[in-house]
């Protein structure tokens, strides 16, 4: 069975950083395209980065691009983002999957605030 465990996320303040991690099973990782997304209450899950299964490729939503780096490694069926230059509206449920979509995971809570 398919299962996504998201972890790293955290109460900080804007401007600091956060690593979130993704460990994954049940399918074969290093084929997988990887997404990481997030969700606010009241609104739609939100596709904020890509990285296909060699990692040559990535994809960033305009809203995280050059501050947020998505990263994987096969080895260990894990998959990263790394966020920097945090903001409050980065605050958010943030989830990884693969694309196409399989069984989604609990989420990490990630809350930017002073």
């Amino acid at each position: 069975q398919v299962h996504f465990v998201e972890s790293g996320g955290a109460l900080v303040q804007p401007g600091e950083s956060l690593r979130l991690s993704c460990l994954a099973s049940g399918f074969t990782f290093h084929d997988a395209v990887i997404d990481w997304h997030r969700q606010v209450p009241g609104k739609q899950r939100q596709l904020i980065a890509r990285i296909n299964g060699g990692a040559f490729y990535t994809y960033y939503d305009d809203s995280v691009r050059g501050r947020f780096t998505i990263s994987r490694d096969n080895a260990k069926n894990s998959a990263y983002l790394q966020m920097n230059s945090l903001r409050p509206e980065d605050t958010a449920t943030y989830y990884c999957n693969s694309s196409p979509l399989r069984n989604w995971g609990q989420g990490t809570q990630v809350t930017v605030s002073s």
